[in-house]
């Protein structure tokens, strides 16, 4: 299959091309240097763009609640909020840049993070510790439901971005549920 690289006519068009290729969002990047290892398919890649959009957010998320949480067991909250901040912030790092490894472009622009996140929306203003509870668990849930629904498709084409997925899943789901553990009462068997 051959591939042909048109450079635009003039300064103009190439500008042109650059702007509009901007707001066309995730996209692979043409072959540089020596590059020549695996590349994603525009499948692959808009699948790591979700998983990537909801790790973003849910960092944002994290820190609002984080700065806003008041009432019983602030400063547990306070803390843990903090280590799912930290956890997401390195999730999502680790997910764009195996993206660029793959030669796909991540796109963690505010703008295209509100538009395409998963995430419900979280409300202004201080946060009681037990709504805090139920908005950060949602916010960790709706995270972990996009990384699952992608998974099969992803370990179909890279089982090691799969892998990257595991990896996400194991740390989230253990911090919803001690988040969530807040409210639990203990059942009898």
């Amino acid at each position: 299959m051959a591939t042909t690289n048109k450079k635009p006519a003039t300064k103009k068009a190439a500008a042109a091309t650059v702007k509009g290729a901007a707001d066309a969002g995730p996209r692979r990047t043409r072959r540089e240097n020596a590059e020549a290892g695996f590349r994603a398919s525009e499948k692959l890649t808009g699948h790591l763009q979700e998983v990537f959009v909801d790790l973003v957010e849910l960092s944002l998320q994290g820190k609002q609640v984080h700065w806003n949480v008041v009432g019983a067991n602030f400063r547990d909250m306070h803390l843990v909020l903090d280590e799912i901040v930290e956890v997401a912030r390195e999730a999502s790092d680790t997910v764009a840049e195996r993206m660029r490894a793959l030669h796909a472009v991540p796109d963690g622009r505010s703008d295209v993070v509100a538009a395409t996140t998963t995430l419900p929306e979280l409300p202004g203003g201080e946060v009681s510790t037990s709504d805090a509870v139920d908005l950060v668990t949602a916010a960790i849930e709706a995270t972990t439901s996009t990384v699952r629904r992608v998974h099969d498709d992803v370990d179909e084409e890279d089982p090691t971005s799969a892998d990257i997925l595991h990896g996400v899943l194991e740390q989230l789901e253990q911090y919803a549920w001690f988040v969530s553990a807040e409210k639990r009462t203990p059942r009898h068997l």
